[in-house]
């Protein structure tokens, strides 16, 4: 079989999406509300954000604004990795905020333990499984680089396991693994839109207040209060969307990712960068014996431009990553989750990787925006004279990190502190300081797909980054995939 055929009947849409526990739509915004927090997005930003202010003071008034449906954007689109780190990598966060980095470290773990207590407490089937994941060398250049981050994180309180080449491949039979670095503890699979959907009820059962198929238009203020002014999704043909109605709202919270942020300030901070994934029919049992992957811990492996893949409750395997593509303009629109040449080279990659899976088919393939900033994990602000936070930038992380970022805001709004209260969280350099923004365009393109060929290029030299990446690692802006 070649590749077009295993990609033949594959569906355009995400198989998380697909599940037949995806609820109905909710209703939308109708006339004009008053409430004391609206939250802007119904992804893990805006879900985790409402779901904590209730946990904080049961008496606010919350309500959700999502300009679709709920997780139908890059919270039922992600792979389910749900990572500790706060900062995208351990190595990413040394390198910015050193005087802070144990106590990020710290938090990050906090952080994932308090999801899991969550998804208990509030009895959400998100199909958690704790597996921790593992990086794996496929060339020689990467092995060393294995080792560097094992030591760093020994470190750090953390204690991955080096595994050479007979022991990585004893995880999981790969022709192609050199070494392996298998962090047991760091990372939880979910499924990514049942995590999205259970988050929603939960907010729900706590009395917050959900709107579907509602997006926000303006914001202004009103008094000493925010206005927001939200309408329909815009339909093809339709000149102009049909006006909901208003929120009014003491405070305002924004996690609408990488969505045009009705912030202008947050503009020039965030991209939109489509990444894509593909996933398998269920393995039969001989295939699954073939690879073993027992311990089914999440995967990545340790190029640049890195593959990340995982196995799904039932057995089949995603396969996401490689490509990065950002369109002129901060271009978003529906037809670019589809590329069917970037489907074609994952599935090459696939089966390189797994030779001994040849025959299979992939059932769905998709692709979707991650909110990209310059320092590839979250920042975060006020606006509004401290009325109104935001968060953004999550770079690929965001499926834990949001929760962190959530309590951030309401920290910054100070819901549920009291006056001149500050938290260890707030106190946090990386809380306190920006990314540097993206320039304009034309500019913006060009360096962005420079960046991307030269990466590439380091790829198929033995990793070693030209003069533009160090340039930018120079300058803390060290890209990769």
């Amino acid at each position: 079989m070649n590749v077009a055929e295993s990609l033949a009947g594959a569906a355009p849409e995400p198989f998380w999406l697909r599940d037949p526990a995806r609820p109905g739509a909710g209703p939308a915004l109708s006339g004009a509300l008053t409430c004391d927090l609206a939250v802007v997005g119904g992804g893990y930003s805006g879900l985790w954000t409402a779901l904590l202010a209730k946990e904080r003071d049961p008496s606010l008034d919350v309500v959700v604004l999502e300009a679709g449906r709920i997780g139908a954007a890059a919270s039922g689109r992600n792979g389910g990795f749900c990572a500790a780190s706060l900062t995208h990598g351990l190595e990413n966060g040394l390198g910015r905020w050193p005087d802070d980095a144990h106590t990020l470290e710290r938090l990050g773990w906090d952080n994932l333990r308090a999801i899991a207590e969550t998804l208990t407490r509030h009895g959400i089937d998100a199909e958690w499984e704790p597996t921790g994941e593992m990086s794996v060398a496929t060339e020689e250049w990467q092995v060393p680089a294995l080792q560097e981050a094992a030591d760093k994180a020994y470190e750090h309180g953390w204690e991955p396991i080096l595994l050479g080449p007979e022991a990585v491949r004893a995880e999981v039979d790969s022709p192609t693994y050199l070494a392996g670095l298998w962090d047991r503890d760091a990372v939880a699979m979910v499924h990514p839109a049942k995590l999205a959907w259970g988050l929603a009820d939960a907010c729900r059962a706590l009395g917050v207040r959900v709107f579907e198929n509602t997006r926000v238009t303006a914001l202004r203020t009103d008094a000493r209060r925010l206005r927001l002014t939200a309408a329909a999704p815009s339909r093809r043909g339709d000149r102009a969307s049909r006006q909901l109605g208003t929120v009014t709202a003491r405070n305002v919270a924004l996690g609408t990712g990488a969505f045009p942020p009705i912030l202008r300030r947050l503009r020039n901070y965030v991209v939109p960068v489509y990444d894509y994934a593909l996933v398998t029919e269920p393995l039969t049992p001989a295939q699954r014996a073939s690879i073993g992957w027992r311990h089914r811990q999440g995967l990545g492996d340790s190029a640049n431009q890195f593959h990340y893949y995982r196995l799904t409750a039932d057995d089949r395997i995603l396969w996401g990553g490689y490509d990065a593509i950002y369109h002129f303009g901060n271009g978003m629109r529906p037809a670019l989750e589809r590329r069917p040449s970037t489907y074609a080279t994952l599935a090459r990659h696939f089966f390189a990787t797994f030779p001994q899976l040849e025959g299979m088919r992939f059932t769905n393939a998709w692709g979707g925006v991650i909110d990209t900033c310059s320092r590839f994990c979250a920042f975060y602000g006020t606006a509004y004279d401290g009325r109104l936070a935001y968060a953004a930038g999550y770079t690929g992380l965001g499926v834990g990190a949001t929760r962190f970022g959530a309590d951030v805001m309401l920290d910054l709004l100070r819901i549920g502190l009291a006056p001149g209260e500050e938290t260890e969280r707030t106190r946090l350099a990386m809380v306190r300081s920006k990314p540097v923004p993206f320039p304009p365009e034309p500019l913006r393109y060009g360096v962005i797909e420079l960046t991307r060929r030269e990466i590439a290029r380091a790829d198929r030299n033995a990793g070693r980054r030209g003069l533009w990446l160090r340039t930018l690692d120079r300058m803390g802006l060290g890209f990769d995939s």
